[in-house]
C-alpha cells in the first residue's frame, strides 16, 4: 500500500516526538532542533547544524585533527605528515581511509605510514619543541626523497603551547627549498572535523600558495583546458575514475586534491582555468580563496550515477569552448550502452527499495542520484558535520517528506531504522555492525566497504553490484531483525 507524502510527514513527526521522549527535557529541546522532515519549497532542510554535540549521546563525529590529518593533508602522497602528540591519534588515523596512490611507499610516497612524536608525560611537562626538531632531522635523513613535512598538532600541543610555527620556520631555513609547515588542528578545537578542514585549507593558503615562488617551476606550460580536481580523496580510486572522464572530454587535470596528490600539484593549482569541487564541505574555503585572489572560477560536480554524471559533464563543459561541449556529448553517448546494461541487470531487483543514509562530507546528498538511477528511494538522510549551506544544497536532491537528522545520536539512528524499516542503510564503520546485528542490510559509505570506485560510469556498475549484493544476500534470512521476531 502506497503512503502519501502527508502521511509520511505525519509518521516522521510522530517518530521524532517518540524518540525525544527518551531524553531529559533540556536535552530533548536541544536535539529537537536537529531532527525534522524536508518540505518542498523550503530554502533548507529545516534543521540546525554545526552545533556542538551533547555529552553522552554517542555522536559519530570526529575532531579537528581528524579533519586536517585524516582528510585534507594525509592523502598528499609525497609529503610526510607528523602527528605531533600522543601515539593514539596518529594510530587511529593511520591507513584508516582507502586513499589510493601511485608510488613506492617509504621511498617517494608515505600515505600509509605513521609518523608521530609519541608524547609522553615528560613532554607534557617540558614541551615537545626539541623533540619535534629532532624528528624532522631524522625524517630528512631516513626519507630524503620526501617533498615536504606537515606538523599536525594534537590536543596536548594547544594545551601546553608548543611553538610549532617557530620550529617550522627554523627547519625550513635549515632545509632550504623544503616545505615544512604547521597546522593548528588540535582536536578540541571547533565543533567537529569540519573545523579541521578549514584549518587545513588555511595552512595551504598561508604556507603553500603565499610562499610559492612563481619562478620555481618554469617548466609548467599552461593550456586553455587546465582544471584542478578539488576535494576528492581517491577512496577506492574515485579520483582516477573522475579524471578519466575529464580527460576524455578534452580537459587537462593539472592537480588532484588530495587523493594521489602531490605538493607540486598544490603549487600548480593557482594556474588552473577552473577548479572542480567535489567535496564542498572540506574544500570550499580554498576554492573561494582562489576565486578571490587568482580569479579562478569554481564549480561543484557530482559523478555518482549516470544522471548526475551527465548533468555535471555538461555543466563543466559549459565553461569551455564548443569542442569541449561536443566532446562531453560524445562521452555521454559512448557510455549509455554500459548504463543501460547495468540498469537492465540490477534495476528490476532494486526497484522501490528504500535507503537511509548518514555520512559525512557530501555523500548524504551526492549519492542520492545514483540510488534513484537504480529505482531506489532515499527516505532519510543527514550529515555528521554538515553546515547550513550543506542542507541548502541537499534540497536539490531529496524528496518532499524525507526524514532529516543532523549529527544523529546512536540511539536516534537505531530507533529511526527500527521504525522506518529501510531495505538498506548506508553509513560509516561505527554504525555498520550495529545495524548488521539488527539484521539490516548495510553498506559502509565512507570507504565503500573495501570496494569501489563508485565515481564515474565504471563506478556506477560497481555501485549497483554492491547495493544489490548487500540487499539480496541470503544471510539476512538467517538474522532476524527485532521487528520480525515474535513477541
Amino acid at each position: 500500500m502506497s503512503v502519501t507524502v502527508e502521511e509520511r510527514k505525519a509518521a516522521n513527526k510522530a517518530l521524532i516526538d517518540e524518540v525525544l521522549k527518551a531524553y531529559p527535557e533540556k536535552m530533548a529541546k536541544r536535539r529537537a532542533k536537529h531532527l525534522g522532515t524536508f518540505e518542498d519549497g523550503k530554502p533548507d532542510c529545516g534543521v540546525k547544524s554545526n552545533i556542538k554535540s551533547l555529552p553522552g549521546v554517542m555522536t559519530i563525529r570526529g575532531c579537528a585533527y581528524a579533519g586536517s590529518k585524516g582528510v585534507v593533508w594525509g592523502p598528499i602522497k609525497d609529503m610526510i605528515h607528523i602527528s605531533h602528540g600522543p601515539v593514539g591519534c596518529g594510530q587511529y588515523s593511520w591507513a584508516a581511509r582507502r586513499n589510493y596512490y601511485i608510488g613506492t611507499t617509504g621511498i617517494d610516497t608515505f600515505v600509509t605510514m605513521q609518523f608521530t612524536s609519541d608524547f609522553q608525560e615528560k613532554d607534557i611537562v617540558f614541551g615537545g619543541d626539541k623533540k619535534l626538531d629532532k624528528i624532522i632531522d631524522e625524517i630528512q635523513e631516513l626519507f630524503p626523497l620526501n617533498k615536504g613535512i606537515s606538523i599536525q598538532s594534537e590536543c596536548p600541543i594547544g594545551l601546553i603551547g608548543d611553538d610549532i610555527e617557530a620550529v617550522s620556520k627554523k627547519k625550513s631555513a635549515q632545509y632550504e627549498g623544503h616545505t615544512i609547515l604547521p597546522v593548528r588542528c588540535e582536536g578540541f578545537r571547533g565543533v567537529s572535523q569540519s573545523l579541521g578542514h578549514h584549518l587545513a585549507n588555511d595552512a595551504i593558503r598561508d604556507w603553500i600558495f603565499d610562499k610559492a615562488d612563481p619562478d620555481k617551476r618554469p617548466e609548467f606550460v599552461s593550456t586553455p583546458y587546465d582544471v584542478a580536481i578539488i576535494g576528492d580523496y581517491n577512496i577506492g580510486g574515485d579520483a582516477w575514475s573522475s579524471r578519466i572522464l575529464l580527460e576524455e572530454i578534452g580537459l587537462r587535470v593539472i592537480a588532484q586534491w588530495s587523493g594521489d596528490g602531490s605538493i607540486a600539484e598544490l603549487e600548480n593549482t593557482p594556474k588552473a582555468k577552473l577548479n572542480l569541487l567535489h567535496c564542498y564541505r572540506s574544500m570550499n574555503y580554498i576554492s573561494r580563496h582562489m576565486e578571490e585572489k587568482y580569479c579562478i572560477p569554481w564549480a561543484e560536480y557530482n559523478f555518482f550515477g549516470p544522471s548526475m554524471i551527465e548533468k555535471s559533464l555538461r555543466e563543466i563543459a559549459s565553461h569551455f569552448d564548443d569542442s569541449i561541449k561536443a566532446n562531453a556529448e560524445r562521452v555521454i553517448a559512448k557510455y549509455r550502452p554500459l548504463v543501460d546494461a547495468v540498469n537492465a541487470k540490477f534495476r528490476a531487483r532494486l526497484q522501490d527499495k528504500t535507503v537511509m543514509l548518514f555520512v559525512g562530507g557530501l555523500r548524504p546528498r551526492h549519492v542520492i542520484g545514483a540510488y534513484e538511477d537504480l529505482g531506489m528511494n532515499v527516505v532519510g538522510t543527514g550529515y555528521e558535520f554538515g553546515h547550513n549551506d550543506d542542507y541548502q544544497r541537499t534540497t536539490h536532491y531529496v524528496k518532499d517528506g524525507t526524514l532529516i537528522y543532523d549529527d544523529v545520536t546512536g540511539y536516534e539512528f537505531e530507533r529511526f531504522v527500527e521504525q522506518v524499516q529501510p531495505d538498506l542503510v548506508g553509513s560509516g564503520i561505527k554504525e555498520k555492525y550495529v545495524f548488521q546485528k539488527m539484521g539490516v542490510p548495510f553498506r559502509q559509505m565512507h570507504s565503500w566497504d573495501y570496494s569501489g570506485p563508485y565515481h564515474g560510469y565504471d563506478g556506477y556498475a560497481i555501485f549497483a553490484r554492491d547495493m544489490d549484493m548487500a540487499i539480496s544476500s541470503p544471510v539476512w534470512g538467517l538474522a532476524k531483525a527485532p521487528w520480525k521476531k515474535n513477541p
